[in-house]
């Protein structure tokens, strides 16, 4: 059974969209929450961005990576079967 190509391209902008977005706003809250405390303003907000952006960057990379082994994973298997399915049809 094929996967629902909506359903996956939804998770996969959903995980995409969330390694963007998440570090990068609590880098956001993080980093002028420590400016005001410490009176460092602007180096630990641009600081906190700088790293939360990296982990964004690391996040995206490991993503596409598991994305890439399960589509090589799948056609793979899809030409194992093709080959399957030509030996069958050759014994005939």
């Amino acid at each position: 059974m094929k996967k629902d190509s909506w359903s996956l391209a939804l998770r996969t902008m959903a995980q995409i969209s969330g390694w963007i977005a998440f570090p990068v706003i609590i880098g956001l809250f993080l980093g002028k929450w420590l400016d005001n405390r410490y009176g460092t303003e602007p180096w630990l907000f641009l600081t906190t961005i700088g790293v939360c952006f990296l982990i964004s960057i690391y996040g995206l990379i490991i993503n596409a990576l598991k994305e890439f082994k399960k589509i090589e994973a799948e056609t793979n298997q899809e030409k194992k079967d093709q080959e399957k399915d030509k030996k069958i049809t050759a014994i005939k």
